[in-house]
Formats: C-alpha cells, structure tokens, sequence
C-alpha cells in the first residue's frame, strides 16, 4: 500500500510540475515570434522593454506594467534597415492614439545605434497606446497596448491552475486510499489487538 501511495505521488507531482510549468508566463528565453514584446511588420522587426528602476532595478516588463509612475521605455530596431530610416515615436493614454491624450513624443529620427529610449511619465493604472512609426517605403506603423498596474486574469489563471490541479488529484487519491479494503481492514485489525 505504501508503495501505490507513493507512485501515485510521483504521478501527481509530475502532472502538477508540468501542467505549471506549460502556464509560466516568464519573459526569459522564449523564441522571436513568441515574444509578446516584438513587433513585425513584413521583415522589419522591432522590441519593446518597459523598466521602472525606483520600484525595481532588475526588472524588464514588455505590456504589463506594474505600477504607475515614471517609466523608462526602450524600442530595440532589431531590423539593421530601420536604422538607416527617420523612426518617430509616441504614448497616448486610452487604447488608441485617436482617443487618448498624448504624454510623450519623439520626433523622427536616424537611430544609427538602433536604441530608442525615453522616459514617461504612466502616472495612471488603465491602457495607453505606444506607437513607433519609421518613415520609409512603404512607411511602417508598430503599436503595443500597456496595460498600466492592471490585473491580467488569463495570467493569474494559467500560474494557478497547475497547483489546483494537483491539490485536487492528491486529494482524490488520499480519499481513495483512506476508503479502501486494505486500510479498513488494516484498522480493523489493530482495533481487535487493542481490545485484546
């Protein structure tokens, strides 16, 4: 009994790891066309990193910023031939640039080193519109959505739903065994040797 016990433990824990490591929503190393933070128009492609060095210096966001405050923004022109074209640059709060009020702006501009950085001030929790536009031919047009000190639930859903997963398995399996034969007669019998 304690040997099915344990393999049954051995099967919950690797289900759990995997099913919790399949909805980890990391940054880290994951391929070009994964990474939520690259836009790609034909094969021009650019990269967005958020920091906000007072709340924490390591730290590296993409479209979920979690806190309001100054934010340093970061577009990467990973496209060589970007560089060689005047790249235009502004945050609007509100989901577009139609709708919203504009906080920062950079005019056109050769990025020879292919690093935009500036900062903005996202002193607001709710949706702004960043959007990159290089002047060439044809010329091209890059928008991210920030969603500022926002709780995204598909997130909160795939992180939790490995450990819930694995609390209801391991307590289906530690209900089967304490309902089985053997541990009923099991303490049947030490029931009867302690009457003795």
């Amino acid at each position: 009994m304690v040997r099915q016990v344990t393999q049954a433990s051995i099967a919950i824990i690797l289900l759990a790891a995997a099913l919790y490591a399949g909805g980890v929503a990391a940054h880290g190393k994951v391929a070009m066309e994964d990474d939520s933070c690259m836009r790609q128009i034909g094969e021009n492609i650019i990269h967005l990193s958020a920091y906000q060095p007072q709340h924490d210096v390591e730290a590296h966001y993409c479209t979920d910023i979690p806190q309001v405050g100054e934010t340093l923004l970061v577009i990467d022109l990973v496209d060589p031939a970007l560089r060689e074209m005047p790249i235009g640059f502004k945050v609007f709060r509100g989901s577009n640039e139609t709708e919203g009020e504009l906080i920062t702006s950079l005019e056109p501009a050769y990025y020879k080193d292919g690093i935009i950085g500036t900062k903005s001030e996202l002193n607001e929790k709710g949706l702004y519109s960043v959007t990159v536009t290089a002047e060439g031919v044809p010329p091209l047009h890059y928008q991210y959505q920030l969603r500022v000190e926002m709780v995204n639930y598909a997130n909160v859903f795939r992180s939790a739903i490995g450990p819930v997963v694995g609390l209801l398995l391991l307590t289906l399996i530690m209900y089967k065994v304490l309902r089985s034969r053997r541990l009923k007669s099991y303490m049947a019998s030490r029931k009867n040797s302690k009457a003795d």
